[in-house]
């Protein structure tokens, strides 16, 4: 499974709701984007930033859908949309997710490609197994590029109340974590979870 992920800012949260149902709207016609299998979209209502993270079966899967991400982008006026800062590709080297998340914290990490999979074992064995126990738990996704070193995880909770509950352990857990892949942590984000489809396809 690979991910894309798209960076937006000054983006109009006065309309956020609307372009949340165009979003929803369309991932769930499955018309544009057939090879599709999970849409998240994270929202900062305050910050006027957005990421849209679109989940295919391979990175070729990615490159033919490209021309209707910008078919959507133009569809979409700039000022409902936002401007888009950054789109890369990523490996999901980690996808455990429940259903009912509302909030997301993004933590991008940047170090040596030859560290990754040591550390998502690391992970898996150590890491997750403890956060599954933290109130409010949703899930984890993590996304690698291993060649440029680099790794997004994306936690997942049931509100934005468990989230900054939960703070001072993830800041361990995450320190952990960095240390296992060998990598510096490079920001910390907190977003809304404005839609989360997992397409039917996805589930066949």
């Amino acid at each position: 499974m690979y991910a894309r992920v798209a960076a937006f800012e000054n983006r109009d949260m006065s309309r956020a709701d609307e372009l949340i149902g165009i979003v929803q709207e369309r991932a769930r016609s499955g018309q544009e984007l057939p090879d599709l299998r999970r849409l998240l979209m994270l929202v900062d209502r305050r910050a006027g930033t957005a990421l849209g993270i679109s989940f295919f079966d391979t990175e070729e899967a990615i490159a033919r859908a490209e021309p209707a991400f910008d078919k959507m982008a133009d569809e979409i006026p700039e000022s409902l949309r936002g401007r888009r800062t950054a789109v890369g590709v990523y490996e999901v080297a980690i996808e455990d997710v429940a259903e009912g998340a509302r909030a997301a914290r993004v933590s991008s990490l940047e170090g040596a490609p030859d560290r990754i999979d040591e550390g998502i074992h690391f992970i898996k064995e150590q890491i997750l197994p403890e956060a599954h126990d933290l109130t409010g738990w949703r899930g984890v996704i993590a996304l690698v590029d291993r060649a440029a070193g680099r790794t997004k995880t994306i936690t997942l909770w049931d509100s934005d109340e468990s989230l900054r509950a939960s703070e001072e352990r993830a800041s361990q857990l995450r320190g952990e974590a960095a240390e296992a892949l060998g990598e510096s942590i490079t920001g910390v984000d907190r977003y809304e979870v404005a839609v989360h489809e997992v397409l039917a396809a996805a589930t066949t």
